[in-house]
């Protein structure tokens, strides 16, 4: 299997986990956020336990890995509590448009072909459509909110490419960032968060959403970004807030509307836009070091 086509998959595979991400989460609801996201993430790091001997990393890259998964989820919660949740939930969804613009910066030996913008252009529409509903408000008393939900994208982007360029630390290790961050956001949830009793039923849910949309979407993605075309996975990101909203439509929690068939249509339009092949010389993917993503 082609590099390219096999990050593409692995790529595929992490989007599918996220999209019960919001499902397990609206299940959830009464945990603590923070509580949540750290007994997640926890939960995730034991998908990568059978290789911890594999966890010993540069501490440069220990740092990499908080940034990107303690990182996202600080800004992305503290944004949630201090705007709006639609405005601040599409902001934070410019991050796969970020991988595909910030791309050529991170890997020199990629450039941007319109269709690389076009397709995360549209997917950005569609996420937009299903996100807000078509209903957009600004407030300015929610600026700093706005600006979390951004650095919240940014960090995700970068993170994204900055993991798929390092090949030095082996795939495993980001059962080693799950763990760090998970105890920092335990961390959070002791310092800002009301106390909360675990109950019976949380317990398999918990399992769900850590070795899942918390645990082995993360080791996927980042496999996935060693392997493919961040161009292209970056379009095909949008199919998350897509499938996401399909699982809670099927789950009982919502409705497929006229504006989420259309926004269906643009994301679908996007990634087919995406993939699609331009010239030898502009697709030529990176090689940048020796070694391939590990399992």
């Amino acid at each position: 299997m082609k590099a390219t086509t096999k990050g593409i998959i692995q790529s595929l595979l992490a989007v599918l986990l996220w999209s019960v991400l919001a499902f397990l989460s609206l299940q959830l609801s009464r945990m603590p956020p923070f509580l949540l996201i750290g007994i997640a993430l926890c939960i995730g790091s034991l998908c990568g336990v059978h290789k911890v001997c594999q966890w010993r990393v540069p501490f440069r890259v220990l740092l990499l890995g908080i940034y990107g998964l303690f990182g996202f989820h600080l800004c992305l919660f503290l944004a949630l509590r201090m705007a709006p949740p639609v405005e601040a939930n599409l902001i934070n969804y410019l991050w796969p448009l970020l991988i595909v613009v910030l791309s050529p910066l991170f890997h020199p030996g990629l450039r941007l072909a319109p269709r690389h913008i076009i397709a995360a252009l549209l997917g950005l529409a569609g996420a937009a459509l299903i996100v807000t509903g078509g209903r957009f408000g600004f407030q300015p008393s929610a600026l700093p909110g706005y600006a979390l939900a951004a650095a919240a994208a940014l960090i995700w982007a970068t993170y994204s490419l900055l993991s798929g360029r390092i090949r030095s630390f082996p795939n495993a290790a980001i059962g080693l960032f799950c763990l760090c961050s998970g105890a920092l956001a335990l961390l959070m949830h002791f310092l800002l968060e009301p106390r909360y009793a675990l109950q019976l039923g949380d317990i398999p849910l918990l399992a769900l959403l850590g070795i899942g949309p918390m645990g082995a979407a993360f080791f996927l993605w980042n496999a996935g970004l060693r392997n493919g075309d961040p161009r292209v996975i970056g379009s095909f990101a949008y199919l998350t807030p897509m499938l996401s909203s399909l699982v809670l439509i099927l789950g009982g929690s919502g409705r497929i509307t006229i504006l989420t068939g259309a926004a269906m249509a643009l994301i679908v339009g996007g990634s087919v836009v995406g993939s699609l092949r331009g010239g030898h010389s502009e697709d030529n993917v990176r090689q940048e070091g020796p070694g391939a993503a590990s399992g």
